[in-house]
């Protein structure tokens, strides 16, 4: 089974590139593990409760945890949304917000056919 990862808007690849060269890596070891194994484990990819569908990649680099939110579309495409460094054990309520809003503005966009216009590919 392969996955294939994309980012929708500029909020993943933004956040990414600002990162030092050692958690560019660990985030990428987490995508190349989503991308590759069946069944993910809850400790790299959960499921959010309440969110109508979205997901967190879970990244954690000595004491710092990162937070990568995405959602499924079309089976093995995984769309990654926007991201954050956790600082406490509740999500912040302004990143879930933000999360449901991009999800739902890729959906109505991709039903008017106008998703590709915030479509990045990894």
């Amino acid at each position: 089974m392969k996955r294939k990862i994309i980012f929708y808007g500029n909020y993943f690849l933004d956040f990414y590139t600002r990162q030092d060269h050692k958690t560019r890596e660990k985030i990428d070891f987490v995508l190349d593990l989503i991308r590759h194994v069946e069944r993910v484990p809850i400790k790299f990819l959960k499921y959010m409760e309440g969110t109508d569908g979205l997901y967190e990649v879970r990244v954690m680099i000595q004491r710092k945890k990162i937070r990568i939110f995405s959602f499924f579309d079309e089976g093995n495409l995984i769309i990654l949304i926007n991201c954050f460094d956790k600082k406490t054990n509740k999500t912040p309520k302004n990143e879930l917000d933000l999360g449901k809003k991009l999800k739902e503005e890729y959906f109505v966009g991709k039903s008017k056919g106008k998703e590709d216009e915030k479509i990045n590919h990894i």
